[in-house]
């Protein structure tokens, strides 16, 4: 089984840069889709013409914001939306998809803002979030996909010195709250397969930092420790274009 998470910085943007392509040559079991930035019945338009999937979303109540995807070849036991907070539940962030052997979920964590105006908020809502994952894996293993919004270590980013609690993504606050994923039991795959390797899921648009490589390694595939065993590799695919995010995933068996 693939499965591939990509914030894809707009679900009707990407498809004029070549989308239906990307999915083919991906070849994946689920697709997990973070800022799809359209309502539901746009999400489905969008991916209408994309065979052999069951589709899934979960749009913020502003419009043109937010929101998450799922497309998935074999249909879930059931799908859950959101976290049960009303707080952290306007913005279409969530989405669970239940099989028989883990749960699936996809999230779009919140970015804490220019000046960090949102780091407060931010850190309730990491808080929350580990909640929910706890939830889940009391029944039965995770598996957390998406765009935490976040570089971990400083192998995750390519100037932490100039970015250390001055940006978005690189505070300590956000570093702990994701340090408390890992603490928890949930396994950063990449990382665990690949401990030194540089690599990157987003860049700037600015400057040409893609050309340059001047990145963040923001985008993640968490697993439960019980399923370790069953992933095989997680990788990172940048040379996937189409948004200012590449594709991750894993493959398990």
């Amino acid at each position: 089984m693939k499965i591939i998470s990509w914030n894809v910085n707009g679900i009707r943007a990407v498809q004029e840069k070549g989308f239906k392509d990307s999915l083919q040559h991906f070849d994946a079991d689920c697709i997990l889709l973070q800022e799809t930035k359209a309502q539901d019945d746009q999400v489905h338009k969008a991916l209408e013409n994309i065979d052999h999937y069951h589709v899934y979303c979960n749009s913020a109540e502003r419009k043109g914001y937010s929101g998450v995807a799922l497309l998935t070849r074999q249909q879930p036991l059931r799908v859950l939306h959101d976290i049960g907070i009303a707080e952290h539940d306007q913005e279409g962030r969530v989405l669970v998809a239940e099989f028989e052997q883990f749960y699936l979920l996809n999230v779009y964590v919140p970015n804490s803002g220019e000046k960090l105006v949102r780091l407060d908020y931010r850190q309730t809502w990491d808080a929350a979030l580990l909640a929910y994952l706890r939830q889940l894996q009391s029944h039965k293993p995770v598996i957390a996909c998406g765009d935490f919004n976040v570089a971990h270590q400083a192998i995750d980013i390519a100037r932490p010195k100039a970015n250390y609690n001055k940006s978005a993504g690189y505070t300590q606050v956000e570093i702990d709250g994701f340090s408390r994923f890992t603490e928890a039991g949930f396994i950063d795959s990449f990382r665990y397969f690949h401990p030194e390797t540089v690599a990157y899921s987003w860049w700037s648009y600015r400057a040409g930092a893609r050309a340059k490589n001047i990145g963040w390694r923001i985008d993640y595939v968490l697993a439960s420790q019980a399923l370790l065993a069953n992933i095989e590799d997680s990788f990172i695919l940048p040379e996937i274009v189409g948004s200012d995010h590449c594709p991750v995933g894993i493959s398990i068996t």
